[in-house]
């Protein structure tokens, strides 16, 4: 079944004041669409840019560099890290 041949069963419903609801209606009326489509397709291009922006990590070159080292070299563990390390190997089993 195609995408758009979904049966499409969610509902989602918002309140807005009319002026918002007069622009979005002008703006779904110019792209030859109904309401409910035009801010279907406006939510989830919007939900979905924000979900890839989250997705990716920017780092400058320098950036890069240093967390590369950092995998590549980790600090040695403090005190505190291996007394952590061996009471989770006490209480912690392997599945």
């Amino acid at each position: 079944m195609l995408q758009n041949e979904k049966k499409k069963t969610a509902r989602l419903e918002a309140r807005m004041t009319p002026e918002v609801h007069a622009l979005v209606l002008r703006a779904a009326t110019l792209q030859g669409r109904s309401v409910s489509d035009f801010v279907i397709t406006a939510a989830r291009c919007v939900a979905e840019e924000t979900i890839a922006q989250r997705q990716v990590i920017d780092l400058s070159q320098e950036d890069q560099e240093n967390f590369a080292a950092a995998l590549l070299k980790p600090a040695a563990l403090t005190p505190a890290m291996k007394r952590a390390a061996t009471a989770h190997g006490r209480l912690i089993r392997p599945s």
